[in-house]
């Protein structure tokens, strides 16, 4: 399963804007973290529908789906 959930880093944290639905207390996450100051929220939502869909093609490719 892949979910993108927005957050803010701060003082060594990072602050999730919303609770993640279905995900266990010990999933592993990947941060990536982004210069908002240059990139335009509809291209940022693009990129992440994007990133998802590979995401999933490549977990099912891992789980031997495809």
């Amino acid at each position: 399963m892949i979910k993108t959930i927005e957050g803010i880093y701060q003082d060594g944290q990072i602050h999730l804007t919303q609770l993640p639905q279905d995900v266990s207390d010990r999933s592993q996450v990947l941060v990536t973290f982004l210069d908002t100051a240059k990139i335009d929220p509809t291209k940022l939502r693009q990129l992440i529908d994007r990133l998802e869909t590979i995401a999933v093609d490549d977990l099912e490719e891992l789980e031997g789906g495809v």
